[in-house]
């Protein structure tokens, strides 16, 4: 490592420690008359912890000792909640539910044993909570005073976003069933309060036919019921009426991201029909309060990306990042849209050394894709392309900075950073169009930008790279396997045998392959056409690996086969397994050590 460092053409030059340093990210903004609370991820020490703001002062609450994580289906997400007097919150290392009082140092385990916790909320002296035993899922309610946990709802395979109304009398929440993941198909439930204090029995207020995906249930402080649905082709709010649900004024575009973590909240309901939410519009975020008449207060300001919203009388709060700002904890005064920036914010670069995204949208294959080029901060008139494939595959990428791809940018090469067919962002159509053609569209979108870009004289065509991380990291894998366009590759914790990870992968991503490839068993010739491993001869550029030896997602043995299938086939190629990492990298040298590694690599691919 210390040999590939000392390489760097310039001491000067934005290292890849610095890179990984301005990694610094936040999550799951809470407020109370106690102040706004948050959790921020260090890479420097890999932890995540509890930070509240209060009358002009922020402080850490999360005692050492403790990184405030759920693992619930293995992404987590809703990890800690506020209380009356309290934060609940769930602890990385054991995923058990610990309460800390606001005015003390120290947190006592509300749970034990071998469960996981997600999505944890507050409600009426009890933490609602999903609750993860092996492969059972079920929703539960723990009585803050003796621990005991009383089960809500149990029978689904998964469940989401446990919401108790104003009056504490009905009780909403999200389920779906295998094979369906939260962005195909869920349903929305409703339970009602007996005489009794029991839970009667649950009735469907929407979804479950297949072709719905609804999220993030809301009550106003009348009662009244909202969600998020794509029925009409968007996730857009909509509200519960005596027929049924209608749809709100909004614009059309998701008004959420896939959701992949518990505790999203991009969305919630203001009075009479107006809400607060965060969309997309030409690819650039979009903060705003509509009224039920459709008018629209603007709260953007100069942010492109806008997560993890909350409020009070006097502040929209949200978690924001620009084309040259890093992701920063916002309070944005709802009388006169002043921003105060509360954590982060801070740019890792000058702003006349950053790179500014610029939207692309361009044909590729029977349709069109998007995603944003980066040029390079070079003289060079047509440089080196890496273009920068996505996890999930339903996931996104976003226009704002990413220290990552001002490394690459610094160092002389322009990037393509792709929202392929099959990404969120776009609508439900644009969403579904990897149903069994993963491996296919996406990596058509991958090959045909740069074409276009070649096209344009924006880069050289014949030293384009392509890199993806997990899911990502397939794609690469099949661009390199099926067709001449790159001249090499890095595949990051990627998958490169399908079938291996059907077999092996956790309950929540068990069926996911049903959707993108098919049936294991009716389209195994589908399978085999579509898994790089078994066509590692056709790779003919070098490759290279980088693996978590933890990972429950893809596992090692997957990594391993494919470097010793390429370097069997006389392929340079290069494998660096990390002891203590799991599915994406946390470690700030491990970061670090990966971005150098890579680019030293493909620095030797270009200099032959």
């Amino acid at each position: 490592m210390n040999e590939i460092l000392a390489s760097s053409p310039n001491p000067d030059l934005f290292s890849a420690a610095q890179a990984v340093a301005a990694g610094t990210d936040f999550a799951e903004l809470n407020v109370s008359p106690a102040g706004l609370f948050w959790s921020e991820f260090r890479p420097q020490d890999a932890a995540s912890r509890i930070w509240r703001w209060s009358n002009g002062a922020t402080t850490c609450l999360t005692p050492d000792g403790f990184s405030v994580r759920s693992r619930v289906y293995e992404y987590g997400g809703g990890s800690f909640c506020l209380t009356d007097d309290a934060v609940a919150f769930v602890n990385e290392t054991d995923q058990q539910i610990y309460i800390q009082p606001f005015d003390a140092s120290t947190a006592h385990a509300l749970t034990q044993g071998d469960k996981r916790y997600g999505d944890v909320r507050f409600a009426r002296g009890q933490i609602l909570a999903v609750e993860e035993d092996k492969d059972v899922h079920r929703l539960v309610a723990i009585n803050l005073v003796d621990g005991r946990c009383d089960v809500l709802a149990e029978g689904a395979d998964f469940y989401a976003s446990p919401t108790l109304s104003p009056d504490g009398n009905r009780l909403v929440w999200i389920e779906w069933w295998r094979p369906h993941q939260p962005w195909t198909s869920t349903r929305l439930l409703s339970a009602e309060r007996q005489p009794d204090a029991t839970w009667g029995r649950a009735h469907c207020l929407a979804g479950g036919l297949g072709f719905e995906a609804l999220q993030q249930p809301r009550f106003d402080e009348q009662g009244r019921l909202y969600c998020l649905t794509d029925r009409a082709g968007f996730w857009q709010p909509w509200v519960e009426t005596l027929d049924g649900f209608e749809a709100l004024p909004a614009a059309k575009a998701d008004h959420a991201p896939a959701p992949w973590q518990l505790g999203g909240s991009s969305f919630l309901p203001l009075d009479d029909g107006a809400y607060l939410a965060s969309w997309s519009e030409d690819g650039m975020g979009v903060l705003a309060v509509r009224a039920c008449d459709g008018s629209m207060a603007d709260f953007s300001g100069q942010y492109g990306r806008f997560r993890s919203l909350a409020l009070d009388e006097h502040y929209i709060y949200c978690i924001a990042a620009s084309a040259t700002s890093p992701s920063a904890v916002l309070a944005i005064s709802r009388s006169d849209k002043s921003v105060q920036v509360l954590a982060g914010g801070v740019a890792p670069l000058p702003a006349e050394r950053i790179s500014r995204p610029q939207t692309l949208r361009y044909p590729s294959g029977s349709g069109e894709a998007h995603g944003y080029f980066y040029p390079a901060m070079t003289d060079e008139e047509k440089p080196p392309l890496v273009v920068f494939i996505h996890g999930g595959p339903t996931s996104a990428c976003y226009p704002v900075l990413d220290p990552r791809i001002q490394f690459w940018t610094q160092r002389g090469f322009a990037v393509a950073d792709l929202n392929y067919r099959g990404s969120t962002g776009y609508g439900r159509a644009y969403r579904q169009a990897l149903f069994l053609e993963w491996g296919v569209v996406d990596v058509e979108d991958a090959c045909a930008v740069v074409e276009y870009l070649g096209n344009q004289g924006l880069i050289d065509p014949s030293k384009a790279f392509i890199r993806g991380g997990s899911a990502g990291g397939y794609t690469t894998l099949c661009a390199l396997a099926f067709k001449d366009v790159f001249r090499a590759g890095a595949s990051l914790y990627g998958v490169s045998d399908p079938l291996a990870l059907a077999a092996a992968t956790h309950k929540f991503e068990a069926d996911y392959l049903d959707w993108l490839i098919g049936d294991p068993d009716v389209d195994l010739m589908r399978y085999r056409e579509r898994t790089p491993l078994l066509h590692a001869e056709q790779i003919k550029v070098p490759v290279i690996f980088f693996q978590g030896e933890l990972d429950a997602v893809v596992v090692p043995a997957q990594t391993r086969d494919m470097l010793a299938a390429l370097l069997d086939n006389g392929i340079p190629a290069e494998g660096h397994f990390y002891p203590e990492e799991r599915h994406g990298f946390r470690k700030a040298s491990n970061q670090a050590h990966a971005l150098e590694t890579e680019w030293a690599f493909y620095r030797k691919v270009i200099d032959g």
